[in-house]
């Protein structure tokens, strides 16, 4: 018998032993002759130094030192049994797991509660946490590696490669102004549009362009940008009570002319579509746990598009 299966046993022994306190109910618990665990006994002893169990009256009770080897024990025979027998089951209805997932606000409005609603049907117990991708210390690829995230949806064009893709659906870009926008419906052209002052949101990357200016230089148009805000949910309000321009998702758009005095007009010249998609680190890959929190966004986002 190999040193592994020993010392796995030996765990288990002493465990039993410590919250049994008796060497005949362990033996019973165990499916071992009573001279079989207290020789376990007695390797034990030695290798901790330790008598573990001393005689009090007739019975035996743990010592000091046994007492702070229980939970220790517990922890351990816990992880040998989740590197033996790997989990290949989930039942989202009993789980009560925490989920993180990372995201850019301006899924807030018309995204998020769906995804919300889904996953407390689903998962009852369970906890959801949405993290805002410019709070995660190190990025958000350093928070999936980490752990810190369970997966990051987005719309960037160049993800890193290194991460898992799985596109989600598309969105075009628009323009969302004021309904009594001094740019009369219709008449948003180039040289318009490039004249205009714009607002934009600063997302987790400042240094860089952002998807939006990406996507407007490569169809030959620029913006002048003279307020900035850090979250897409004041954008609205404040596009509300000026004349700025503010190039967005139609998704988004469309929500917030809905709830606020704002129309739409369509961004000049032919910008491609943004695709929206989820992105997680290898480290989850085959987990069943985020397989179908990542089956549960997919279908969220399907039953959106449609």
């Amino acid at each position: 018998m190999s040193k592994e299966v020993i010392d796995s046993h030996l765990l288990k022994v002493l465990h039993t032993l410590l919250t049994e306190s008796s060497v005949s109910r362990t033996a019973a618990l165990l499916g071992q002759s009573q001279p079989t665990v207290s020789v376990a006994l007695r390797k034990l002893r030695e290798m901790t130094g330790d008598p573990l169990l001393v005689r009090s009256g007739s019975r035996m009770v743990p010592t000091a030192h046994a007492l702070t080897l229980i939970e220790p024990t517990a922890q351990a025979l816990s992880s040998i049994a989740a590197i033996l027998n790997p989990t290949t089951s989930f039942n989202p209805a009993t789980t009560s797991q925490t989920f993180r997932i990372g995201s850019p606000d301006y899924l807030d409005a018309f995204f998020v509660p769906a995804v919300v609603d889904a996953f407390h049907r689903e998962a009852p117990h369970a906890k959801l946490e949405f993290r805002h991708l410019m709070m995660v210390d190190g990025g958000y690829e350093h928070g999936l590696e980490s752990g810190f995230l369970d997966l990051v949806i987005g719309n960037w064009r160049t993800p890193p490669e290194h991460l898992h893709l799985q596109p989600l659906c598309k969105d075009e870009l628009v323009c969302l102004m004021r309904n009594g926008h001094p740019i009369n419906p219709g008449h948003l052209s180039k040289p318009v549009y490039e004249e205009a002052d714009h607002l934009a949101v600063t997302t987790y990357n400042t240094t860089a362009w952002g998807t939006v200016d990406v996507e407007l230089a490569r169809n030959g148009l620029s913006r002048t940008v003279t307020t900035t805000l850090p979250y897409f949910g004041m954008a609205p309000y404040v596009l509300a009570r000026s004349n700025l321009l503010f190039t967005t998702t139609r998704a988004l758009a469309t929500h917030y002319t809905k709830l606020l005095p704002l129309r739409i007009e369509p961004v000049p010249g032919e910008p491609r579509a943004l695709t929206y998609y989820q992105l997680w680190h290898d480290r989850t890959h085959r987990s069943v746990a985020a397989v179908w929190l990542r089956r549960l966004i997919a279908t969220v986002a399907k039953e959106l598009a449609s």
